[in-house]
């Protein structure tokens, strides 16, 4: 929610993509206790998928000034401590729930 709110698109219909992802994740830790850690980069890419087949690609990457708008990535896909990346640029961004909080590119 803090990256959306950043990146001033939380409006109502965008949180119930949010709550939506976050309940369908619920479940399945339910069914994978182990794969708790992974939590954070798979709802990141489940609001993500969301919100591009609804609205675009989100969020947009700060870091290349030039070019076609791209979205970040996150990485890693599957695995603890998830960031946003830039993969053209391929530097990590922010943490992933921090993009409202760091003034320019993170050690990966």
């Amino acid at each position: 929610m803090a990256d959306l709110v950043a990146g001033d698109v939380a409006d109502a219909d965008v949180v119930s993509l949010v709550e939506d992802a976050v309940t369908h994740r619920r479940w399945w830790a339910e069914q994978w206790p182990e794969g708790a850690a992974y939590l954070t980069s798979l709802v990141a890419q489940d609001v993500q998928d969301a919100l591009l087949e609804r609205y675009g690609r989100w969020p947009l990457c700060p870091v290349c000034g030039s070019g076609d708008p791209h979205a970040l990535d996150v990485e890693p896909e599957l695995g603890a401590d998830p960031h946003w990346v830039c993969g053209k640029a391929g530097v990590a961004v922010a943490p992933v729930g921090s993009l409202g909080r760091l003034p320019g590119p993170v050690a990966p």
